[in-house]
């Protein structure tokens, strides 16, 4: 498509969903993605768009007392494809919206291979474009050559974290004489999880032996930070002997069938494909090395046979500082035809990626169209997220974020914690509908 109108660098969730904006709102997309093109990255498996790396879990469904869940509800509002396609491809997650990842990124590529405004180019794109109208979703593993390119024309240095994935477990190897199937506090149809039961003992077991084992060394990137809803499973084990029992491992809400009662920390495996035959380990990202995983995760009871489809690694990731250099419809200061978009721009999550994606694209149009597009209010969930990456107070101290309640405007008065969720998604609901005109 010689004559596209917006150039999309990125096939990622935030590429993916600003390519569907745009192409939905009769913009004409180029759409370059290097893997399939003779390149990858370290983190991803196939060429597929919108792949799923870390985890297959969009986290939770529920509008009425979750920030994320209020944020798909946008989405939904919007036209979303990737919300759009995780319904189609929904796996059992309990009150969570988590997705069979291959089925959902072959959905996701299959629908924009097949819009008449979109072309899906298969190339590296080196350097940013001098003109025309571009939105960057390279996301956090952006090519080094395009990534130096961003930094010299910013003059900022990108700022880096680590990110990290969590091991895949063939469901047949999961001995369910020990394990059950139960969702914390019996929420969807309460038999979404597979948990595996630890006694005192053998927690303290598997802490120590967490701390014990061989880790890879990343010494080319010493002093960058972990993102804190990332966690390596073994460094939470660093943090304190209870941590990761107060985190990923507790065993409160799950009545294990053999005792009638609650196990003193648990593993919790989610499906991860729709067959069923995939359970990804829930929390345990991880940077052991892949024996020490396979050795350490199979003393975990109801593991000890475990087989695992992937093991879990450790990727570095980069972002911008986009309080300073993106303006609040994510236009690059520097050079206003680039825009940026998904977690380049130090947004966290497979959602919020996507939907930042989701007001590059429109904001794009909207500019295509000459229309004056103000961001959405920052007490939606959409524009509480763009608010925190464009308008946070303290560039210099930056982080990658998820979307969360602390990012919205607070509700005035003295309210009961649960009354004020509601008050949160209420005043969303009403806000999203003024933006649109409804």
């Amino acid at each position: 498509m010689a004559n596209h109108q917006v150039h999309i660098i990125g096939g990622g969730l935030a590429g993916s969903e600003a390519a569907w904006q745009l192409a939905e709102a009769g913009v004409r997309v180029r759409l370059s993605e290097m893997r399939g093109g003779g390149a990858s990255t370290p983190a991803h498996q196939g060429a597929g768009l919108a792949e799923l790396v870390c985890s297959n879990s969009f986290r939770s469904d529920d509008a009425d007392s979750n920030a994320v869940g209020l944020l798909h509800q946008e989405m939904r509002t919007l036209g979303s494809l990737i919300l759009t396609q995780g319904d189609i491809h929904r796996v059992p997650a309990g009150s969570a919206l988590a997705v069979d990842r291959d089925g959902f990124s072959e959905g996701v590529t299959a629908a924009l291979a097949a819009h008449p405004n979109i072309e899906i180019v298969r190339e590296k794109v080196e350097a940013l474009p001098d003109a025309g109208l571009t939105i960057v979703a390279t996301g956090p593993l952006t090519d080094p050559a395009l990534a130096a390119s961003i930094a010299g024309t910013t003059g900022s240095d990108a700022l880096a974290f680590f990110d990290a994935i969590a091991p895949i477990v063939h469901r047949d190897s999961i001995d369910t004489d020990i394990a059950w199937f139960q969702s914390r506090w019996n929420k969807g149809s309460g038999t979404d999880y597979i948990n595996c039961p630890l006694s005192k003992d053998e927690y303290l077991a598997f802490h120590a032996a967490l701390l014990a084992a061989e880790k890879t060394e990343y010494r080319e990137w010493e002093n960058v930070p972990y993102f804190e809803g990332c966690m390596p499973i073994e460094v939470m084990a660093e943090r304190g002997v209870d941590t990761p029992r107060y985190g990923p491992m507790k065993g409160v809400g799950l009545d294990d069938p053999r005792t009638g009662r609650w196990p003193y920390a648990v593993v919790q495996l989610r499906q991860d494909n729709a067959q069923g035959t995939l359970w990804n380990i829930v929390g345990f990202q991880t940077k052991l090395k892949h024996a020490e995983q396979v050795r350490v995760f199979r003393t975990i009871p109801g593991l000890q046979n475990a087989e695992f489809a992937r093991l879990g690694g450790l990727h570095r990731n980069t972002f911008i500082r986009s309080p300073e250099l993106l303006d609040p419809t994510l236009r690059l200061k520097a050079r206003p035809h680039i825009r940026f978009a998904g977690q380049i721009t130090g947004c966290e999550g497979y959602v919020e990626s996507a939907a930042v994606g989701l007001l590059a694209g429109r904001f794009a149009a909207a500019e295509i169209a000459g229309v004056d597009l103000p961001p959405p209010p920052v007490e939606t969930a959409l524009g509480a997220l763009l608010h925190h990456i464009t308008g946070a107070a303290v560039a210099e101290t930056y982080q990658p974020m998820n979307i969360n309640f602390g990012l919205f405007p607070p509700i005035e008065g003295r309210t009961k914690k649960a009354d004020r969720k509601r008050m949160y998604t209420d005043r969303a609901r009403a806000a999203l509908a003024g933006w649109l005109g409804l």
